[in-house]
């Protein structure tokens, strides 16, 4: 039985010193980021920074990703 994504990430959660943190990182990035979107308005400086924060979470991202994929090819049977 194959774990679903969630599952597999919740076990990662538990037992992957890197990838706990860059889960933490990916949250605190995506608060920043959710701070930046709830303004009214955004200045060019918020757009940029939101534009800066959306990099660094998508390369967090990838990260976690890779961590996951590497983690079923090495448990595949």
């Amino acid at each position: 039985m194959e774990n679903t994504q969630e599952e597999l990430r919740a076990h990662l959660m538990q037992t992957d010193e890197e990838f706990r943190q860059l889960a933490s990182e990916h949250a605190k990035y995506h608060d920043m980021l959710e701070a930046i979107e709830s303004k009214e308005h955004l200045t060019p400086a918020d757009e940029a920074e939101e534009q800066r924060l959306k990099k660094i979470k998508l390369r967090l991202k990838d990260q976690m990703n890779a961590i996951v994929s590497r983690y079923r090819a090495a448990h595949v049977h």
